[in-house]
């Protein structure tokens, strides 16, 4: 007789709200194309066909959609996966499902088949919903899952993608992840005010803006930075965030200083030398 088919591994992690608005990670994405290109281009050896994974997409498919479409501007031929844990999720974003754009039921354990491999991680708006305690062990579950310089890019947003504050963290050859850089992104509506980005921070950090600790010292400093040049906002928004950008970098802070970033609204926070 022949064996029963063995059923998929119960995915890993808790079902979360969800909300899905349209374009609401349109500044990731673009985000993504500026500072890696590299990775989401590249076609040799195991990254032929690896993955990009848009993990927790939320109530409707809308996200993984429009971000296949985005990055296949640039790598025509990226295969790209939608991952949810509610089944109910999954079984109605089917129908949005395309050659090389498909939908699975999965958590952290992604739901991957033979073979395959994943070059790049989108999960925000996941994490932020869970405990502190459950950072790490996330993050450790889903390593073995990249490519050696694989990146993945976990945070969180406002409802409209407006503002929102990111891990960038690195698959190492050894196994393990590096954390690149924190990314904060304003498109400028809401004005600007460090503060601003305190809400949306990533949930290793959120519970750290305290005296002692250093994300409280470089909100303090962005802050300091912003008020010293305030007179900047007479050119408008994005000048004021470039020259507290710049400010900042003279505190002693290892931030991106190209014009692309700061110009449009996008802070990078180097944490490795």
């Amino acid at each position: 007789m022949p064996h029963p088919k063995a059923l998929p591994p119960k995915p890993e992690g808790t079902i979360t709200r969800g909300k899905t608005a349209a374009n609401r990670l349109r500044r990731v994405d673009h985000f993504l194309i500026g500072y890696d290109r590299g990775l989401i281009r590249r076609t040799d050896g195991d990254f032929s066909q690896a993955l990009f994974v848009d993990l927790g997409f939320g109530e409707e498919a809308t996200t993984t959609l429009e971000s296949a479409a985005r990055l296949r501007r640039i790598n025509p031929s990226l295969p790209v996966l939608g991952v949810e844990i509610d089944p109910d999720r999954v079984h109605a974003a089917q129908a949005s499902a395309s050659p090389g754009t498909f939908f699975r039921r999965g958590g952290f354990n992604l739901p991957l088949e033979g073979g395959e491999r994943v070059r790049l991680i989108r999960a925000f708006n996941v994490l932020r919903q869970y405990e502190e305690t459950d950072f790490k062990p996330a993050y450790e579950r889903l390593a073995p899952y990249l490519l050696p310089g694989g990146l993945l890019i976990e945070g969180t947003s406002d409802p409209f993608g407006r503002v929102w504050a990111a891990n960038l963290a690195r698959k190492q050859a050894g196994g393990g992840w590096e954390f690149e850089a924190l990314v904060f992104s304003t498109n400028f509506r809401p004005g600007f005010d460090p503060a601003q980005f305190q809400a949306v921070l990533p949930k290793n950090h959120i519970h750290h803006v305290v005296p002692g600790e250093p994300i409280h010292a470089f909100f303090e400093a962005w802050k300091r930075s912003a008020q010293e040049t305030v007179a900047a906002r007479s050119w408008g928004l994005r000048q004021w965030f470039s020259e507290a950008g710049l400010r900042l970098a003279e505190r002693g802070y290892r931030i991106d200083l190209k014009r692309k970033w700061l110009a449009h609204g996008w802070l990078i926070w180097y944490l490795t030398t």
